[in-house]
C-alpha cells in the first residue's frame, strides 16, 4: 500500500504553524487516576524489540488459543456466584435456579455460557449499548432490585462488539473494566459535547486546544510512519477517538489492546473476554462482500476462523516477521487504532466538516488532506500481514504484505455474532444489542438476516457455524420483532447443529427517540444520558412495567441450552416465556407501511415510568403461538 509522506508533511506544517500562531493553553481536566495499562515501548510508534525465548508464531484456528483455554478455567468458576444470585432474583416460578447450578456445576460444560454482543451505529449504538450494559451490571445502583438484570454482565463469558459498539467496550476495558456510571460522571472522557474532530472540550479555550490537538494527532501518526509502517486515515481517527475514550490527558498513545490481558481482574477471570470485530477488504474494492473475511481482536490474538486464513497471530507482536528467525515488533496494537479499525466507516463522516466549529483555516486544510487520503484508497486501516507466507491461508492472502481492514459492519453483519457462534466457544445464549440504522435509523433485523445467510453460504465461508433461522426484514417490521425483545432458536431440536439461543434487543423508543444519525458527532450531556437511559429501559422493559415476567424470561433464556444438555425440564413459567417471546416461524413479507414508532413509556412528574398501551402490547405478545 502506498505511503503518503506529502500528506503527513502537509498536516504537520499546517497545524504546527497554526498552533505556533496562537497562545497555548493547558486543558482544564480534573485529575483522575488513569486506570489502563500503557505498555507500548515507544508511544504510538511500533518498535523492534528482542524476541522472547518462545518466539511468537502463527497458530491454526482449529482450536481455541491456549491463552483462552487457560483463562476459561477461572472465568467459569467466577461466573457461578453472580449467575446464582441473578437467576435467584429473576424469580422463575417453581424452579430453584441456584440449586440447579450447584448440582450441575461440577462439570463446567453444563454451566450456561453467556455472550453479549453490541452492534455498530455511531454514538447512537455506543449510548444505547451503554444503557443495556448499565442494566446488566450489578455495580449499577439499584440494578439488583426487583425486575432488574444486574449481574448478567458478571455472568457473561464473552462480550463482542464492532464499530461504535467497540468504542463502548473499549471505554470499559481500557479503563480497567470501569462502569457506565463512572464514564458518565468523568470530566475527562465521554464528554460528547464537542465534535471528535475538534478535540477535547476545554471550555473557552476550545479554539486553542484544537490547534494543539491536531498537532498532537499529526505528530503521533507521523511517528508511526517514520518507524517504517504504512499509515492511513484510520490512524488519525483512532488517535482522535482515544481522547474521548481513554483516561489519559494525551489520548493514551501507549495504551494497547493487548494490555487488557495484563489486568489482574482479567487474568483472574473476573471479567468477560472482550472481542472486537473488523472486516477484510480486497485492494481496490469499495464494497465489502458478504463472504469477506471477518477478523477478531482478543486481548491475545488477531485473526479469523474464516477458511481463507483460519489462523491467529499474537496481538502483542503484530508487525513482526513471523517467519523463521524474523524480527519482533511491539506497540502496533494501539487501543485507539484497534477501536478505529473496527469503526472505519467513519471515513464517510470525517469529510462532514461544514457542521463542525473547527476554525476555517483548519477546516480547509483538513478537508483537502482527507480528500487526498480517500482518493489514494487510504480509507482503510493498513496492517502488516502476519499471515504472509503462512501455508494454511489461501495463496492470495499468503502473497500480500498488507491487509486492508475496515469497519466490522461493512459486510452487513452489523451485530458481531461471528466470534460467538464459533463451535469451539460453545456459547449457549447471546444477548444481541442492536442499534443498526436500517429504517429511519431504527433496526429492522437485517444484521441477523445477514449472519443467518452467511451460515448457509455454499462457498463454505460459514465454516461450520450454525445460526437460528431468521425471517426477512419485512416480517421483522410487520410483526413488531424490531420493537420488542425476541428470541430466536428456542427449540434446539430444530437446528442443524449446536447453536446459541439469540435474545434480540433492538433499539426502540421506550423513553427517548433514540434514532439519531450514525454521523451525529456531538451530544449534550442531557441527550447522552437520555440515550443511555433508553437503552436501560429497553433491556429491562421499563423496569418490568411493560412485562412483569420479563426478568424471569431472561432467566429461562439463560438456562435453556444448559437444561437441554442435562435433561432438565424447565417449569411452566419458562414455557409461557417462550410462547411470548420466541419467534414462532410466522412470515409476513408484505411491504410494510412507513415505520414511525412512538414513545412506549412516558415519565410522570414524580419520575416513575408508565407504559403506553400496556394492554395492547401484552395482547400482542399473548396472541403468539409456540
Amino acid at each position: 500500500m502506498p505511503q503518503f509522506p506529502c500528506i503527513v508533511m502537509k498536516l504537520t506544517s499546517v497545524f504546527s504553524l497554526a498552533a505556533a500562531g496562537l497562545s497555548s493553553a493547558t486543558p482544564l481536566f480534573i485529575d483522575i487516576t488513569p486506570r489502563a495499562l500503557p505498555n507500548a515501548p515507544d508511544g504510538y510508534a511500533p518498535v523492534n524489540v528482542t524476541c522472547p525465548a518462545v518466539r511468537p508464531s502463527i497458530r491454526s484456528a482449529a482450536s481455541l488459543s491456549p491463552n483462552e483455554t487457560k483463562w476459561l478455567e477461572p472465568r467459569r468458576k467466577e461466573i457461578i456466584s453472580p449467575m446464582k444470585n441473578l437467576l435467584t432474583r429473576l424469580n422463575i416460578s417453581d424452579f430453584d435456579a441456584a440449586a440447579y447450578l450447584g448440582r450441575v456445576s461440577a462439570d463446567s460444560s453444563n454451566i450456561p455460557t453467556v455472550g453479549i454482543t453490541v452492534s455498530g451505529g455511531g454514538y447512537r449504538a455506543m449510548l444505547y449499548g451503554a444503557g443495556a450494559l448499565k442494566a446488566f451490571d450489578s455495580r449499577t445502583a439499584n440494578s439488583t432490585a426487583e425486575s432488574q438484570l444486574g449481574g448478567l454482565l458478571q455472568s457473561a463469558t464473552y462480550l463482542s462488539a464492532l464499530s461504535a459498539g467497540g468504542w463502548l467496550v473499549g471505554s470499559v476495558f481500557i479503563n480497567n473494566f470501569t462502569t457506565i456510571d463512572a464514564l458518565q460522571s468523568s470530566d475527562r472522557i465521554w464528554d460528547l459535547r464537542t465534535n471528535v474532530l475538534e478535540g477535547p472540550n476545554v471550555k473557552h479555550f476550545q479554539l486553542l486546544s484544537t490547534a494543539e490537538y491536531w498537532s498532537d494527532l499529526v505528530e503521533a501518526v507521523h511517528s508511526r510512519k517514520h518507524a517504517g509502517f504504512n499509515t492511513s486515515i484510520t490512524d488519525y481517527w483512532g488517535r482522535a477517538l482515544s481522547y474521548q475514550f481513554i483516561n489519559a490527558s494525551d489520548g493514551g498513545p501507549s495504551y494497547t489492546w493487548s494490555s487488557i490481558a495484563l489486568m489482574d481482574n482479567f487474568k483472574n477471570g473476573q471479567v468477560p473476554l472482550p472481542l472486537l470485530v473488523a472486516d477484510g477488504r480486497n485492494p481496490g474494492e469499495l464494497v465489502v462482500g458478504s463472504n469477506s473475511t471477518v477478523y477478531e481482536f482478543s486481548p491475545w490474538e488477531f485473526g479469523t476462523f474464516d477458511p481463507a486464513i483460519y489462523a491467529f497471530a499474537p496481538l502483542e507482536y503484530l508487525g513482526s516477521d513471523f517467519t523463521a528467525n524474523g524480527s519482533c515488533v511491539r506497540g502496533f496494537d494501539n487501543a485507539g487504532f484497534v477501536m478505529g479499525t473496527s469503526s472505519s466507516l467513519f471515513n464517510q463522516g470525517l469529510l462532514r466538516l461544514n457542521s463542525t466549529s473547527i476554525p476555517e483555516t483548519f477546516k480547509k486544510a483538513l478537508a483537502s488532506i482527507l480528500e487526498a487520503v480517500g482518493q489514494a484508497n487510504e480509507d482503510i486501516a493498513s496492517y502488516p500481514n502476519p499471515f504472509k507466507g503462512y501455508q494454511g491461508s489461501t495463496a492470495a492472502i499468503s502473497a500480500i504484505s498488507e491487509l486492508n481492514i475496515v469497519d466490522g459492519g461493512e459486510d452487513g453483519q452489523n451485530i458481531p455474532f461471528h466470534p460467538l457462534i464459533q463451535p469451539a466457544r460453545q456459547v449457549d445464549v447471546i444477548f444481541a444489542i442492536d442499534s443498526t440504522a436500517n429504517i429511519h435509523n431504527w433496526p429492522n433485523g437485517k444484521s441477523l438476516v445477514r449472519t443467518y445467510e452467511r451460515s448457509l453460504n455454499s462457498t463454505g465461508v460459514g465454516n461450520g457455524t450454525v445460526f437460528p433461522t431468521i425471517p426477512d426484514t419485512n416480517t421483522f417490521i410487520n410483526l413488531g420483532l424490531n420493537q420488542r425483545p425476541t428470541f430466536f432458536g428456542c427449540d434446539a431440536k430444530n437446528l442443524t447443529g449446536p447453536a446459541p439461543l439469540i435474545v434480540y434487543l433492538p433499539n426502540a423508543p421506550y423513553t427517548h427517540m433514540s434514532n439519531t444519525s450514525t454521523f451525529d458527532l456531538s451530544y449534550s450531556y442531557a441527550d447522552r444520558d437520555a440515550m443511555i437511559l433508553n437503552g436501560y429501559n429497553v433491556a429491562t422493559r421499563g423496569n418490568g412495567t411493560v412485562d412483569r415476567q420479563w426478568p424471569a424470561c431472561v432467566g429461562c433464556a439463560i438456562l435453556s441450552r444448559s437444561a437441554n444438555r442435562t435433561g432438565t425440564s424447565l417449569p411452566d413459567a419458562c414455557t409461557q416465556c417462550f410462547q411470548n417471546y420466541c419467534w414462532n416461524g410466522t412470515i409476513d413479507s408484505r411491504q410494510p407501511q412507513d415505520y414511525a414508532p412512538a414513545l412506549m413509556i412516558k415519565t410522570s412528574a414524580a419520575g416513575t415510568i408508565r407504559p403506553w398501551g400496556f394492554s395492547v402490547l401484552l395482547l400482542a405478545l399473548l396472541t403468539w403461538t409456540w
